[in-house]
């Protein structure tokens, strides 16, 4: 196998930083997995990174993980991209079709999106990804995919997405001294929406919510198109911190509590239903009712989704 056929993925989240390794083969339509690693993430918070040397650690052990699994060397990686810094906006791009008889190119495609970019963007911002909505070609209007059409004009509705240039620049440092080098950048959403979504649910509209340790991000779909993202600075880590605050208790006992006992419907659980902290922590003393550990959820994961 050449190294063509090996992709790797990398997801620097701000509670563990996990790598996939995956092989394909020329037989099967899907690449294998064929190493994980998953550390514990350290120096980066809501989605950013704040301690170099600390990310740069947690990015090699997760790394050597899957390098160990996997018999394989990761030397280029795809690399998820989050953080509040992320924003959207739409644009338009618009060309003449190059050849005189007016059949579409993929040479004509690239110059429309390439138009799309020539938007003002604040020096501290650079792009991540423009995303095609839908074509125009004359008077056609809503064309998913314009190759080998016929027509003069040529328009694009996209999606640029932009990103914080410091941020971006400080988590492909992280891999530099790491010695992965970055292939691409996706977008956190995005990657979870490929990953999870139908076509038929991007048809009919959905929105995609994938709450993280330090963020939560969305995408909105509706006939096929991405029609808004947003990286939202809160997530699961302030529902320990919550439940910390409101029992009187450290982050790692109410982060125990939250995966054994958490629920965020605090009307389907008995008012009897109480949890004995000395079993998750010898240091820890007293019974919890198992509803007020619900309604601490609830009220943080409320506010997340309004």
């Amino acid at each position: 196998m050449s190294k063509k056929d090996i992709i790797v993925g990398i997801d620097i989240g701000s509670s563990n930083v996990r790598t996939v390794i995956t092989q394909l083969f020329p037989e099967e339509e899907m690449p294998r997995i064929i190493g994980v690693g998953v550390s514990e993430s350290s120096g980066i918070r809501k989605g950013i990174v704040v301690d170099l040397e600390e990310a740069i650690k947690s990015i090699n052990e997760s790394v050597e993980k899957a390098e160990r699994n996997s018999g394989k060397t990761v030397e280029k990686a795809v690399v998820n991209l989050g953080g509040h810094h992320i924003n959207s906006q739409d644009s338009k791009g618009v060309i003449a079709v190059g050849r005189a008889d007016g059949e579409v190119t993929e040479d004509d495609i690239a110059r429309v999106i390439n138009a799309a970019q020539a938007i003002s963007i604040p020096s501290n911002k650079e792009i991540i990804h423009v995303i095609a909505k839908t074509y125009s070609l004359d008077d056609q209007k809503g064309i998913k995919d314009p190759l080998g059409m016929n027509g003069v004009r040529l328009e694009v509705d996209a999606m640029i997405i932009e990103g914080s240039t410091p941020y971006v620049r400080n988590l492909m440092k992280c891999f530099e001294q790491a010695g992965i080098e970055v292939e691409n950048f996706v977008l956190s959403p995005l990657a979870a929406a490929k990953a999870t979504l139908s076509k038929r649910q991007k048809e009919l509209g959905v929105a995609l919510v994938d709450i993280g340790g330090g963020t939560t991000s969305l995408a909105i779909y509706e006939e096929n198109d991405l029609l808004h993202t947003a990286v939202l600075s809160i997530g699961g880590g302030h529902i320990t911190n919550d439940i910390a605050i409101g029992l009187r208790t450290s982050i790692d006992v109410a982060e125990k509590v939250k995966l054994e006992f958490g629920n965020a419907l605090p009307k389907e659980i008995g008012k009897k239903e109480d949890i004995n902290l000395s079993a998750i922590d010898a240091s820890e003393e007293g019974m919890v009712s198992r509803r007020h550990v619900a309604e601490i959820i609830e009220a943080r994961l409320e506010e997340i989704f309004s």
